[in-house]
């Protein structure tokens, strides 16, 4: 399996140390955790952004008929030079 050496100030070692013998469980297991749930929390926000990206296309005419003032000028609109 591959390995990542990661380096940490004193403090946040001493840090992990106390946070691990409090939790029961290995420096190394608290740092693996900790990381598989940034990733799986950066899985979970790219998808919801992307189902955001979905509902928003499905529903544009609808989002610009509410919300016309936030909608681009079209070519040709807007202030004279």
């Amino acid at each position: 399996m591959p390995a990542l050496n990661v380096e940490f100030s004193d403090r946040e070692l001493e840090d992990l140390r106390q946070i691990a013998k409090e939790r029961g469980t290995s420096m190394k297991a608290l740092v693996r955790e900790a990381a598989a749930a940034d990733i799986a929390r950066h899985r979970a926000l790219q998808e919801g952004a992307e189902a955001f990206r979905r509902f928003f296309a499905s529903h544009a005419d609808e989002f610009a008929a509410a919300f016309p003032e936030d909608e681009p000028p079209l070519k040709g609109e807007g202030r004279a030079a």
